[in-house]
C-alpha cells in the first residue's frame, strides 16, 4: 500500500503498531490513517480508543483495513469505514482521495 499510495503522488509514513503510529501522528499530521487491526504490542482497537482521547488526533481520518473480521461490525465498533481485505487497487485511492484531495 506504501509503493501504491506513494507512486499515486501521496506522501506516507509507516508505523509498525498503534503507539508508533500515534507517536509519527503527533509530529506530522497525516490527511488519513490506514488502520490494520492486527498488529502488535497496540492493535488498531486499541488505537482507534487513543487517537480518540486526544482531540487533534481524533480529527485524522481513520479508514481501517481488515482480513481478519466482517468489515460492517468493525466499522461500526470503530465508528470509522472499514474495507475487507483484499482491498481492490481503485477502491483504496477512491477512498484516499475522498479524504486527501489535495495530495
Amino acid at each position: 500500500m506504501q509503493l501504491l499510495l506513494s507512486t499515486s503522488g501521496y506522501e506516507t509514513m509507516t508505523a509498525a503498531n498503534g503507539e508508533q503510529a500515534l507517536a509519527l501522528m503527533r509530529q506530522r499530521r497525516p490527511c488519513i490513517v490506514l488502520l490494520d487491526l492486527m498488529m502488535p504490542v497496540m492493535d488498531g482497537f486499541g488505537f482507534r480508543a487513543r487517537q480518540l482521547e486526544e482531540p487533534t488526533l481524533a480529527r485524522v481520518p481513520v479508514l481501517c483495513l481488515t482480513a481478519m473480521f466482517d468489515a460492517s461490525y468493525v466499522a461500526e465498533r470503530l465508528a470509522v469505514p472499514c474495507l475487507n481485505k483484499p482491498v481492490s487497487v481503485d477502491r483504496l485511492l477512491m477512498e484516499v482521495e475522498e479524504r486527501c484531495p489535495s495530495h
